[in-house]
């Protein structure tokens, strides 16, 4: 394992996720135990997901969150699998409406759209890793998952000048092993609290379901997931933090 950083507070888009330095210690759990993230159904009274905030008591010590602490916001995070032509149309709508976000990079996103990542650290935003080649880490062994991580981890860091701090597991799929692994690799996990069908290109949601789905589902400390190669997150994007802001949330 690589040895541990400190994690400074990266800005207010990294907001209620705390920093933190933990020893390295070898990797106790079962790497085959592969589970499915969800956030749930069932809310609270203030409408957080119950399964998220269990996520985050359960594995809270691994340093992975699936909400963050602070319940007057909404964090936006994007997943970048690949590019479908929307990505710039969400920068422009972040920088009108002076929102930052996370973008979860897979390795073929970092290595095939080098304009687009360099604009995301130009203007402020933070990247985060979501593996290597998308793998499913819990179907790995140790050293293969910790190379999915890691390798990514130096190519930015190398090409960018980058060092990403935060992990999104692939395919959703964890086990506490591989919350571990990630937590020594000097990482913390980023779940979500919502998210919706969105990844579909050929099936893409209509533009009032969407709203209708995201502003019926908001809540304080959510970390909301949305893929970039979604035309309905490219075209409603700028209507719905505007929205997000009217009810009451902050996003900055």
């Amino acid at each position: 394992m690589i040895a541990m950083k400190m994690h400074p507070v990266l800005g207010s888009a990294a907001a209620g996720l705390t920093a933190l330095v933990v020893p390295i210690t070898s990797v106790c759990a079962v790497f085959g135990e592969v589970i499915g993230y969800g956030q749930g159904t069932a809310v609270n009274e203030w409408n957080q997901p119950l399964d998220a905030l269990a996520f985050d008591e359960n594995y809270g010590q691994y340093g992975a969150s699936a909400t963050t602490t602070d319940h007057s916001r909404i964090l936006l995070t994007f997943d970048q699998g690949y590019e479908n032509g929307y990505t710039a149309q969400i920068l422009d709508t972040l920088k009108e409406k002076d929102v930052k976000a996370i973008f979860f990079l897979t390795g073929d996103y970092a290595k095939s759209q080098p304009e687009l990542v360099q604009r995301m650290i130009d203007e402020g935003y933070v990247l985060g890793n979501h593996g290597m080649t998308h793998a499913s880490l819990p179907t790995l062994s140790a050293a293969e998952a910790e190379r999915e991580i890691m390798d990514l981890h130096q190519y930015v860091l190398e090409q960018y000048g980058y060092e990403m701090q935060y992990f999104r597991c692939p395919c959703g799929e964890y086990s506490e092993a591989a919350l571990e692994l990630v937590q020594q690799c000097g990482y913390r996990t980023i779940f979500w609290s919502d998210t919706y069908v969105d990844w579909n290109t050929d099936d893409q949601p209509s533009e009032s379901d969407a709203m209708e789905h995201l502003l019926q589902h908001a809540h304080g400390g959510e970390i909301l997931l949305l893929h970039a190669v979604s035309s309905t997150n490219a075209a409603i994007l700028g209507e719905l933090i505007d929205a997000f802001r009217a009810k009451g949330f902050t996003l900055s």
